[in-house]
């Protein structure tokens, strides 16, 4: 059993507020690039509580929230970090997206899974041990941030600028079954095949870059990677072309079919290995373009990485990440796990597919902070209608077991 201290926090999770902030989010879009309303709400909802708010401006009018518990000195710091971009909706949702619902043990709504529900269960945690007047000596640090979804635009911002913590949990949605500690490497490049255009009456003196693509496009999926496999990640390394846009100029004007175009670009998103790095991942990628080079003079390309920031898509490496698992992080995790749901969790260290994706936790370890992936789960309403939604009982553990971790972590010894 918990000590009368954990038991006082743990009956301080209160989950009808949960549930109230989490659709009280929903009802508010927040788009990559477009947070900035959430952004500010989250800023008044916990300012007006007693945190220590600080509203980042990570671009010009794009702001994240940064709110710090303060301790009362002498302990570790513990950082809940949760993203509030979300991502775009599918076609054919039954319910309307920005009107939440609360249905037996699910809550619906747009970006709900990833990861409104995650954010609010960890603002919940916070909340449990401030209104328990449980006294902290570390500092806990909610830092509900931007652009993860573009590879961590506000997560590098908040490592450049701080504040940052001893330790941290970032609440993805992939269970609260799962503690999950390895995540792919991901990378987002930009290639673009350049051609030389003329108008269809003279098409036998142009190099169709449309066509030329053509031939990058199986090359890229065929490409020879170079790297060591690993057992817990059998799908690494992978690759997807995932968009294509040609025409004339690098703006792609389409207002000229009866041109040959002279500019093509694909978007190709690569997951990698631990082991490897964005760089032997470009390196492995313009081999195999240079052998189309060697027999094709005409075939001319361009590599960006990150892609130019017009594209909106990621603008920031996620280098693979792997956890020791010795790291007081995830003994304090599992160690509150089994308090809270009586067992283990199902998934622990390299969890398919969600080690596939990548995550804010990349930067973090980067920047010297231990830190985990633990939050609640969910999924779409059936293979055919993409309403989405996240399990209330995940979230209510997913908070528990933050509520017990910040008490551990924030009274360690600093």
């Amino acid at each position: 059993m918990p000590n009368t201290d954990a038991q006082t926090l743990l009956n301080s999770v209160d989950s009808a507020a949960m549930l109230d902030l989490a659709q009280e989010m929903v009802r508010i879009p927040s788009f990559k690039t477009e947070e900035s309303d959430l952004a500010r709400f989250l800023a008044e909802f916990l300012g007006s509580r007693g945190y220590d708010v600080d509203l980042q401006e990570v671009d010009p009018g794009r702001f994240q929230t940064i709110a710090t518990l303060k301790g009362a000195g002498g302990g570790k710091s513990l950082m809940l970090n949760g993203h509030i971009d979300m991502d775009p909706l599918a076609m054919g949702w039954n319910r309307d997206p920005w009107t939440p619902s609360v249905e037996g043990n699910r809550i619906f709504g747009g970006g709900i899974r990833n990861m409104k529900a995650g954010v609010a269960s960890m603002i919940t945690a916070a909340e449990a041990v401030r209104l328990s007047g449980t006294k902290l000596n570390g500092d806990l640090v909610l830092a509900c941030v931007v652009g993860e979804l573009q590879g961590g635009v506000g997560t590098s911002h908040l490592v450049k600028n701080g504040p940052l913590a001893d330790m941290a949990v970032v609440p993805e949605p992939f269970g609260s079954e799962n503690v999950v500690t390895v995540h792919a490497g991901v990378l987002e490049m930009a290639v673009h095949v350049l051609g030389n255009s003329r108008h269809i009456s003279r098409k036998e003196e142009a190099v169709d870059a449309i066509a030329n693509m053509c031939k990058a496009v199986p090359a890229i999926g065929n490409v020879d990677f170079t790297y060591e496999p690993r057992a817990d990640l059998p799908g690494l390394p992978r690759i997807n072309v995932g968009a294509i846009i040609g025409g004339r100029g690098r703006d792609y004007d389409l207002r000229g079919p009866n041109f040959v175009s002279d500019f093509c670009t694909v978007i190709v998103d690569v997951r990698y290995l631990p082991g490897m790095t964005s760089q032997s991942v470009k390196a492995d990628i313009q081999r195999a373009f240079d052998a189309i080079a060697a027999a094709d003079p005409d075939f001319r390309f361009e590599i960006e990485m990150p892609p130019d920031p017009k594209h909106k898509v990621f603008r920031v490496v996620m280098e693979p990440f792997d956890l020791p698992r010795d790291e007081y992080i995830l003994q304090s995790v599992l160690r509150h796990y089994r308090t809270v749901t009586g067992g283990e969790p199902e998934g622990l260290g390299a969890v398919l597919p969600y080690s596939y994706t990548g995550d804010d936790t990349c930067h973090l370890w980067q920047a010297g902070v231990p830190c985990l992936l633990f939050g609640p789960g969910g999924g779409s309403e059936s293979d055919t209608i993409p309403d989405e939604y996240i399990r209330i009982s995940d979230m209510e553990e997913v908070a528990k077991v933050l509520t017990l971790t910040a008490l551990d972590v924030c009274n360690l010894p600093a």
